[in-house]
């Protein structure tokens, strides 16, 4: 399938995702809006799920590049202010709430792919923040990442709260400062 048809049916699946929420999304609705026919994307994808967990990973909406600032802190804080425009900035805000309300309603749909997806390249900020000397060798990546991203969708999802200006800066100087005086 051409990378542009697959982006447009990428696109119209988060759409309606965004839109109608994933008990109404169907394959002929996507197959309509994408203007193709319906088998074309059954030949790609076998189900609603697995278009969906495509979609998640691999649309153009939803891209992800990992920040090189040259430093730890300023990699994680570019980091934290994507995940913010991520929950809050539409459509993103509303395709990532309606594929967390899904996931936890439709275990079939597994949006562990995203997660790892993500994961593998945010590890980049890690690998290049030990060759710099910025890291203890056991730090746990996935760790800092859980921490970081965690307090953005609790914020930002859970509980409706605006993600003020400075909120990034705050959260990594948190995880990698701690917050109790030192002695």
């Amino acid at each position: 399938m051409a990378p542009r048809k697959q982006q447009e049916i990428f696109g119209a699946t988060l759409a309606l995702l965004a839109e109608r929420g994933y008990e109404s999304l169907t394959i002929e609705g996507v197959a309509e809006l994408s203007g193709v026919n319906k088998t074309t994307i059954y030949r790609w994808w076998p189900s609603k799920p697995a278009l969906l967990a495509a979609a998640l990973v691999e649309a153009d909406a939803l891209a992800f590049d990992p920040p090189d600032t040259g430093t730890l802190r300023g990699d994680l804080e570019a980091l934290v202010d994507n995940v913010i425009a991520l929950l809050t900035d539409p459509p993103s805000s509303d395709i990532a709430v309606a594929a967390l309300g899904a996931a936890v309603h439709h275990p079939e749909l597994n949006v562990r792919g995203f997660f790892a997806d993500r994961f593998a390249r945010e590890r980049e900020i890690f690998e290049r923040a030990r060759a710099r000397g910025e890291l203890v060798h056991d730090t746990d990546p996935m760790l800092v990442v859980d921490l970081l991203a965690g307090a953005v969708w609790v914020r930002a999802v859970f509980r409706g709260a605006p993600v003020e200006p400075g909120f990034a800066e705050r959260a990594v100087s948190a995880v990698l400062d701690g917050v109790t005086p030192r002695s």
